[in-house]
């Protein structure tokens, strides 16, 4: 469906109030997704880029039917599906679909990480053993606006970038899935929101990785930064970062 979408360019762009695009595609996909979940898991409940909150109860689905909206409406691939179940507040099941750009990655709780691309079999998934910020390192970073305001964040990332080989911006949920399986070595955003990274962050830790938010603390409904990495980089990395 969004691929159809996306290919034939058939879709009127709408603005929401957060200043941000939305489809007819993305509001399809939302619908389609939660059509599958509901009649597997009717007493589930759901949270929906699109549609928000619906329901209560232990087990919460997350869903980001485009993420990366923006580059769906300017006709380049960097937009992905992202689903995500929690239980208890916990995230334990993921699954980031990029169609376009031919790669899927999932990871449960306690069962690894995977990645296909194309119709090839699934890989398994390993963060990178990087455990110093040297010239062997790359960085990947996000959306930067509040770091940015942080003269002495700012300043510690500044730092960061000297010390390393490589820094990129490749974004959205491209930069997780080469962290997750060991082509870059730390991601940094300040600006998103859980929707963004529910799924990602179950498959950067069965892959081995740590994912916090930029203050080290636990990913959760309203976590709006994101610091992931290997242990020992990722530990590096939040010491220098502290504001």
């Amino acid at each position: 469906m969004i691929g159809a979408h996306y290919r034939a360019r058939d879709f009127a762009v709408e603005t929401k109030a957060d200043a941000t695009p939305v489809t007819l595609a993305d509001r399809a996909a939302e619908a389609a997704i939660k059509r599958v979940l509901r009649e597997a898991f009717p007493d589930h409940a759901f949270y929906g880029e699109e549609e928000g909150r619906e329901g209560d109860g232990d087990f919460l689905w997350l869903i980001d039917p485009i993420d990366g909206t923006k580059a769906f409406v300017r006709g380049y691939p960097m937009f992905s599906t992202q689903i995500a179940l929690m239980y208890a507040g916990e995230l334990v099941l993921g699954v980031s679909a990029a169609g376009e750009y031919g790669e899927r990655a999932w990871a449960m709780r306690g069962g690894g990480a995977w990645l296909a691309r194309g119709g090839g079999e699934a890989v398994r998934l390993q963060v990178a053993a990087t455990s110093a910020f040297d010239a062997n390192a790359a960085i990947s970073t996000g959306n930067l606006k509040s770091l940015a305001a942080s003269p002495a964040r700012w300043a510690a990332l500044a730092g960061l970038v000297r010390r390393v080989g490589r820094i990129r911006g490749y974004g959205d949920f491209l930069h997780y899935h080469l962290l997750a399986r060991g082509a870059i070595d730390l991601v940094i955003e300040s600006d998103l929101n859980i929707l963004d990274i529910a799924p990602l962050v179950v498959i950067v830790r069965e892959a081995g990785g740590v994912f916090t938010d930029l203050d080290g603390r636990a990913i959760g409904l309203d976590t709006a930064s994101a610091l992931a990495g290997p242990p020992r980089l990722h530990a590096l990395a939040l010491e220098a970062l502290r504001d």
